[in-house]
């Protein structure tokens, strides 16, 4: 599926999200450099209705929120962690707490290593198309 949206037109990419993603899910979010992935988490977190300033998790590699529905969700910043160091730190082990996932830089070894364990996996490229982006999602 691919969106075109504005900033105001973010609600579509989620409530597209909301239709197609299960209750427990691991969404791979990719682009360049202020593309949006952090503010698409943050669009996600308020249709969740989590209160919190959503942020991204650069220097702590995983943020966690709560939404009112009591439905979790997890923001990890995987820029500077090579894979082999997020295995070590025992972190892919968050991957089985319920909620949705949204995985900043994460690698694609990581990504195959989550899918041959089982997980599904979903990635969403985002590219800056002249003053909105271009979302394109594979579930």
């Amino acid at each position: 599926m691919e969106i075109v949206a504005s900033l105001e037109e973010l609600h579509k990419v989620v409530d597209y999200l909301q239709q197609t993603l299960e209750k427990n899910a691991i969404v791979f979010l990719r682009g360049d450099l202020a593309a949006g992935k952090t503010t698409l988490t943050q669009a996600i977190a308020k249709a969740k209705g989590i209160k919190s300033e959503v942020t991204s998790p650069t220097f702590s590699l995983q943020q966690c929120y709560v939404g009112a529905d009591v439905e979790s969700l997890y923001h990890y910043d995987l820029y500077r962690l090579e894979h082999e160091e997020f295995m070590q730190m025992g972190l892919f082990e968050e991957f089985e707490k319920s909620g949705w996932h949204m995985v900043e830089w994460g690698s694609d070894e990581l990504k195959a290593f989550l899918v041959h364990v089982g997980y599904n996996v979903s990635t969403i490229d985002i590219e800056v198309f002249e003053n909105a982006r271009t979302y394109r999602i594979n579930t």
